[in-house]
């Protein structure tokens, strides 16, 4: 338990906190900036004294739920709230739900990212969102049936991840890396319930799957290189990276290509022309 910083960070968060963003009436004669102890204490049904204690570093440690308590008190984001806990020698609470939306900055930097094919997965997989690159490069993964956008789902059960050409080998690193895409969000989000149908779908659907699950090997999502069939274009083979938004366990996986190559060329036409039909390159 880190005391000092845990005191720091309670104070600190007490006094950004306005009365009224908790529905306390300030007052005519107030003085100090923020919310004051009595109200914390008020807010997360504590004493005090205790949390008097806690700010000055000299308080015992915090059980869970007068953590939870606290923060909840100090209107904390999920971040802090697990800052909060981890300085008081708990673990965080684990969150309930995979998070399905995208914040607003995330799907503007998806956009401004024009040359490249984009898309933007949940923890468990779940295709949120694609740039017309990805679009005019995979097709449009959005007309894949609600509740069967999981690129895990369609490559082991489905047919809509026909595009992309994996041999033996990276067909067994790619159901590597999605048992321990699966088994992460497991262990982040064990309560949702759509991620518990997936992995009950992939293990009685799938003997790659159960095979591979059932092991317990499994690797976090790695960058690598994927071989896309484009009906268009014909075959490429192009780098896939994947950058991580940790605040959601999100991730946005780009493509790209290196200046000069076959590949590089066929993205600039599939930038120019779009999902329009064009002439395979040679």
């Amino acid at each position: 338990m880190d005391r000092l910083e845990l005191g720091r960070v309670l104070k600190t968060a007490r006094a950004r906190l306005a009365p009224g963003e908790v529905g306390l009436t300030a007052g005519p004669r107030r003085r100090v900036t923020g919310l004051r102890r009595e109200e914390v204490a008020l807010l997360a049904g504590v004493s005090v004294e205790y949390v008097v204690r806690l700010e000055q570093a000299r308080g015992p440690r915090p059980s869970p739920q007068v953590l939870t308590a606290l923060t909840r008190a100090l209107r904390l984001e999920p971040d802090e709230r697990d800052q909060v806990f981890r300085l008081a020698g708990s673990a965080p609470p684990l969150r309930t739900e995979i998070e399905m939306s995208i914040r607003p900055s995330v799907l503007r930097l998806l956009q401004r990212l024009a040359d490249l094919p984009a898309v933007v997965l949940s923890a468990k997989g779940d295709v949120l969102a694609q740039n017309p690159m990805a679009r005019a490069l995979l097709g449009d993964l959005s007309r894949w049936p609600a509740g069967r956008r999981n690129i895990v789902w369609q490559r082991l059960l489905g047919t809509g991840c026909a595009r992309v050409a994996f041999t033996p080998e990276e067909e067994t690193t790619w159901t590597q890396q999605a048992v321990g895409l699966l088994r992460t969000a497991l262990s982040r989000y064990p309560d949702d319930p759509e991620l518990g149908l997936l992995i009950h779908e992939l293990t009685t659907g799938s003997d790659r799957f159960r095979t591979a699950w059932e092991e317990g090997r499994s690797t976090v999502r790695q960058s690598m290189r994927k071989t896309i069939d484009h009906p268009d274009v014909g075959r490429l083979a192009l780098d896939c990276d994947t950058l991580v938004l940790p605040d959601t366990d999100q991730s946005m996986i780009v493509y790209s290509a290196a200046p000069g190559t076959r590949e590089a060329s066929a993205l600039d036409a599939l930038r120019v022309i779009g999902t329009e039909h064009i002439p395979a390159l040679s």
